[in-house]
């Protein structure tokens, strides 16, 4: 009869506690939906077969080749490497262990430190650390980090252990991920549709796009040339001339078109709520924060964020916009897990950004990161050509809109539109038409143009030169500038100045211009 030994005892009796252990760990990584919390539930009983005083999920992001934790647990008192923490893939433990798919053991690490994070180790007292990678097939997801205070190298029954967990693991972080990309493609859907349903009931008029004039062509191009890139746009312009539009047409133009434009006004959003608003906020963050709510920045993902009157963000937003920017992740108000945010973004103001800075209302590095492609959009008095093109095009929207029978713009109408100074530019240009569709009962237009921005006038005035002789310079250069160098026909120079061509090209050529 064969009695066993004490030894052999001890060996069947650990081999048990490993085999209950591992069907415990299987039974509970069925059952979670994140992977926080799938961590929480295992991690008791990894601590059954081996002690540790730190253990942690982190997994790889190829678009910032690093690693980020993703969830923690941790008895010691200070702790250097927490949650959303970015790992470079170089030069640390965990890109070894992702590039050679296998377990790596650093058994002495406060004598022989090997790589980047160990010093942070150290810090915290470790004296092993155990890093195995998250296997599914040939795909290493991250990997499974234990550290204890102990030191020398681990029992090999308990690392066969551990790499069983670690692939058990591994099937589940995938399974937890493929769920919550569903859960977010979901979510992102639903806020899409209701993102869309509120936009489809503002009217956005691509008239600003219409034109043929060179300065208009000359803008169309830079914003051709930049849209296929993922580098920032800061569109300066005054009010009215379109630069939202000119956004939206950068946005379309790019591999980005398929994805969501989300629009944000900072001049409207309330100072308190400015960093709910973009980032988004967790249910409970503050007080009214009744459910979760996702940030304009979640809602862009993969596509295009329009900051129109980012000179009016508070100064405080604008440092977190910055951070956000450099690092690429998004962080909920209270909340301490990072989004990756795959945003483009362009940012429009018609203010004067460089002397917002001077007087310290805006930050100079947050300009120098926004104004990678800067492009500035002409006012209509500058490009006089397009006034009829663009009059037309309203013509035609409104026509339909309200139903009336106008199709024509008379010649004396269309000459005042081509004269006026338009401050209020395209816009302007737009309401003046739909009221004069409204009014009207022909076929023709009759257009009634209201100085309504007279102090605009007056105060325009006070630039202009005092001398006869430097006035009458000034508006004739003006006026070539605006025409771009025509002189004859309906849209010229002599045109807009009141004189006869010939005379024009006299004074030109006696001014030496």
């Amino acid at each position: 009869m064969n009695i066993p030994r004490p030894s052999d005892q001890k060996i069947h009796s650990h081999t048990e506690i490993l085999y209950h252990t591992l069907l415990e760990v299987l039974r509970v990584l069925n059952f979670q939906q994140d992977i926080e919390n799938l961590l929480k539930a295992i991690a008791g009983h990894i601590k059954q077969i081996v002690s540790w005083e730190r253990v942690g999920i982190t997994l790889y992001h190829s678009d910032i080749d690093a690693f980020l934790f993703y969830a923690l647990e941790t008895s010691m008192p200070i702790v250097r490497l927490k949650c959303n923490v970015v790992i470079p893939r170089k030069g640390s433990a965990l890109g070894w262990v992702f590039e050679h798919r296998t377990m790596h053991v650093r058994p002495h690490i406060q004598k022989e430190p090997m790589f980047l994070e160990d010093k942070y180790y150290q810090e915290e007292g470790l004296g092993r650390m155990i890093n195995l990678p998250l296997l599914v097939g040939e795909d290493c997801l991250g990997s499974l980090n234990i550290g204890s205070i102990e030191s020398g190298d681990p029992d090999p029954e308990d690392v066969k252990f551990l790499e069983q967990i670690a692939k058990q693991i591994a099937s589940a972080v995938d399974h937890v991920r493929a769920y919550e990309e569903i859960r977010r493609l979901r979510n992102q859907l639903t806020r899409e549709n209701l993102y869309l349903l509120e936009d489809i009931k503002i009217s956005h008029d691509f008239g600003a796009m219409v034109g043929k004039s060179q300065k208009i062509r000359v803008i169309l191009d830079l914003a051709k040339a930049v849209a296929p890139t993922n580098s920032s746009v800061l569109i300066t312009g005054e009010t009215g001339t379109g630069k939202e539009l000119l956004a939206r047409f950068i946005h379309e133009h790019s591999p980005r078109s398929d994805k969501p434009f989300i629009r944000v006004n900072c001049a409207s959003l309330p100072s308190g709520l400015v960093e709910s608003e973009l980032f988004g906020h967790e249910k409970g963050a503050f007080t009214g924060a009744e459910q979760l709510r996702p940030g304009k920045f979640e809602l862009a993902h993969g596509g295009t964020l329009f900051l129109d009157e980012i000179g009016e963000m508070p100064l405080e937003a604008q440092a977190k916009l910055l951070r956000v920017l450099q690092d690429g992740v998004v962080e909920r108000v209270g909340s301490t897990k990072g989004l990756i945010a795959d945003v483009r973004v362009v940012a429009a103001t018609n203010s004067d950004l460089s002397a917002s800075i001077e007087s310290g209302q805006f930050r100079s590095d947050l300009f120098f990161r926004l104004n990678v492609f800067p492009i500035e959009v002409p006012p209509l008095r500058e490009r006089p050509q397009d006034i009829p093109l663009l009059a037309r095009h309203f013509m035609e929207k409104n026509r339909h809109q309200f139903k009336r029978p106008c199709q024509n713009i008379d010649a004396a109408s269309l000459e005042r539109l081509v004269n006026y100074h338009w401050p209020g530019n395209i816009r302007e240009l737009k309401n003046v038409m739909e009221r004069a569709m409204i009014l009207s009962s022909s076929s023709s237009y009759d257009l009634i143009i209201e100085e309504s921005s007279l102090p605009h006038l007056e105060s325009s005035k006070k630039l202009l030169p005092h001398k006869l002789k430097d006035l009458e310079e000034f508006r004739i250069r003006q006026a070539l500038e605006s025409c771009e160098g025509q002189i004859e026909g309906r849209l010229g120079a002599a045109k807009q100045l009141g004189l006869n061509p010939s005379t024009l090209r006299y004074r030109k050529k006696k001014l030496g211009l």
